[in-house]
């Protein structure tokens, strides 16, 4: 099969969907990997590298859309590549549909197949979605930090405190991948931290396996209501696989919290889970509502492309090589956590959960 690793053009996106040791295992299985120029430099791996591997570097997208049997991404397919597509043609990457209507119809006329990282699922668990994740969850932390600080407009605490003076106190929305991993990081780092989570078995496990200074309590509006009062930051962490993310953060609670704090909406990709957030991006990251410092870049591992394309990789590869080996359709076939990532099918949305978020027609893929 015919890949193609294209170059990230979203804004500040320095990830690349593939490493050249990647590209190599590709080739050892017997595939041709077109590599867009200068595709790995925002992750710091040349073109020679690719070359050394075995990929075939060209010059523009429009050479590997038009010869690639399945191209591979990081963030979704942005407009300017639109007309690019092919009907046939496999799209592997994240695709965040639930949120995005003008992409969703765009791959609909396309008659791509449209196949999507976030979606991929395997006994309740995201594989590809995961190491992402791990990567948010720790810089939402780096970034609250940075944003309680004054210089940056916070309210000028240091997130562990330090002996005589009080840690701030973490409210991290959500105890899964995320939530764990942004609760390590700020744990580490000494502050007072509670996880809220719906599913009672979820808190019993966080309990047996995080810090005394990490508190489970499980959610409710109520109590985010009165906690949100006291908190000097507060992470969204909730994920709904596939769906768009619930508004569990109202403007009215946003209104009681203290100036300087700082809220991190790592759902943001997913349409955000406060009511108030909207994407922004590396170079404008934040926003203040009622004192209140936002955080809600849709793409965070960018800001750290080498660890997160060396841990994409590792994630997405496995599958990539399935693809190709195989033919879409017999890997999906094979592979049911594979098949719950296809979201858009010869002009049809095969997805539910992103049909009824955005109110389209839904058919079933046979």
């Amino acid at each position: 099969m015919k890949i193609g690793i294209l170059k990230e053009i979203k804004s500040q996106e320095n990830r690349v969907s593939m490493t050249p040791a990647g590209v190599e295992q590709l080739v050892m299985h017997g595939h041709t990997v077109l590599v867009e120029h200068d595709a790995g430099k925002g992750s710091c791996f040349s073109d020679e590298e690719y070359k050394h591997a075995g990929g075939i570097i060209v010059q523009t997208p429009s050479e590997i859309f038009a010869q690639a049997e399945m191209v591979m991404h990081v963030k979704e397919i942005l407009p300017s590549e639109y007309h690019l597509l092919r009907p046939g043609q496999i799209v592997f990457t994240y695709l965040h549909l639930a949120a995005d209507l003008e992409q969703t119809k765009a791959l609909m006329e396309s008659k791509c197949v449209a196949i999507a990282y976030e979606t991929v699922e395997t006994n309740g668990r995201l594989p590809l979605l995961q190491p992402m994740s791990e990567v948010a969850g720790r810089m939402a932390i780096q970034e609250a930090a940075r944003f309680l600080e004054m210089a940056h407009g916070g309210s000028g605490l240091l997130l562990g405190g330090v002996p005589g003076v009080p840690p701030a106190k973490v409210m991290i929305i959500g105890g899964g991948i995320v939530g764990i991993n942004a609760a390590k990081m700020a744990c580490g780092l000494g502050a007072d931290v509670t996880i809220f989570d719906i599913n009672i078995d979820r808190l019993r496990y966080l309990s047996d396996v995080m810090p005394a200074n990490c508190k489970l309590i499980m959610y409710s509006p109520m109590t985010i209501r009165e906690e949100i009062k006291t908190a000097d930051v507060v992470i969204g962490a909730v994920l709904i696989a596939g769906a768009k993310a619930p508004r569990l953060v109202t403007r009215d609670m946003i209104a009681t919290m203290k100036n300087g704090s700082v809220m991190v909406d790592v759902a943001i990709d997913q349409g955000g889970c406060f009511e108030t957030s909207h994407p922004t991006t590396h170079t404008d990251p934040v926003f203040v509502i009622d004192g209140v410092t936002q955080y809600c870049v849709a793409n965070m591992p960018g800001a750290v492309p080498r660890t997160s394309t060396i841990a994409l990789t590792n994630a997405t590869l496995p599958y990539a090589l399935a693809i190709a080996e195989k033919g879409w359709k017999q890997a999906l076939k094979e592979d049911p956590a594979l098949a719950k990532g296809l979201n858009v099918c010869d002009g049809k949305l095969v997805y539910k959960p992103v049909a009824e978020a955005l109110g389209l027609p839904y058919e079933a893929f046979a």
